[in-house]
């Protein structure tokens, strides 16, 4: 789109590859951590095709939404380098857990108890749950598991990028989600319900919460709990 005078009309070009930021936004935020704001990742996404409509040369042969993707897709790995997404002292704390849950695993040949888990780490169960709460909103994987073990720096990057055409990608992904399926009915059963209620049926903590006759500090332990068992398992694949 061009003005008058046969210059990109810079309004109009945003209108209309904004829809192009938000699919890049949540083809990323897919494979991110929950604590990602899908708007923040828009709003750094805005400024990236911004800097594309500044920087497009058409003579150089290149298409436009090629150009802006590369734009647009840096800008948002850039922000996501640029902020610590979970502190390291929760970080350290959600280890703890998931390392008592491993241990209790290989010993136990089951889903350890709450307690057995509270124990396990020197807790009472009461200080178990509250560390629990402290927790809430971890994930299954965090943006610093994205470093790779050998110091790959463009782990991020390539575990971000829009690999929908790459078939070996496409397969990985499917055995992920078919382990993370497997690991999920290996939960406990109220954590099992916890879980659907929470991402397949998008029901929020008062909601769930209701349903399961607690409050929402005990969902939100129990979700806790689950992720920490789920990132367990899942480290075995």
């Amino acid at each position: 789109m061009y003005t008058a005078k046969g210059r990109l009309d810079i309004n109009s070009m945003l209108k209309q590859y904004s829809p192009l930021v938000r699919r890049l936004a949540h083809q990323m935020i897919a494979k991110l951590p929950a604590n990602v704001e899908i708007d923040d990742l828009i709003q750094v996404g805005m400024i990236g095709l911004t800097d594309a409509l500044s920087r497009f040369d058409a003579a150089q042969g290149v298409q436009f939404e090629t150009f802006a993707t590369q734009r647009i897709r840096g800008a948002m790995l850039d922000e996501l380098r640029g902020n610590d997404y979970l502190s390291r002292g929760t970080r350290k704390q959600q280890r703890s857990i998931e390392s008592a849950v491993h241990k209790l695993e290989q010993k136990l040949g089951r889903a350890p108890q709450e307690s057995e888990i509270a124990k396990e780490m020197g807790l009472s169960l009461a200080e178990y749950q509250e560390l629990l709460g402290k927790v809430r909103g971890t994930q299954l994987v965090y943006l610093e598991d994205m470093t790779g073990d050998d110091g790959d720096t463009d782990f991020l990057d390539r575990h971000v990028a829009d690999d929908g055409l790459n078939p070996l990608a496409q397969l990985q992904d499917h055995r992920m989600r078919s382990a993370l399926v497997e690991a999920i009915k290996h939960l406990p059963e109220r954590e099992q319900y916890v879980m659907s209620m929470y991402y397949e049926h998008d029901m929020n903590l008062k909601e769930i919460a209701a349903v399961l006759g607690v409050t929402e500090s005990r969902v939100c332990q129990l979700h806790s709990q689950s992720i920490a068992r789920l990132r367990v398992k899942l480290r075995e694949f």
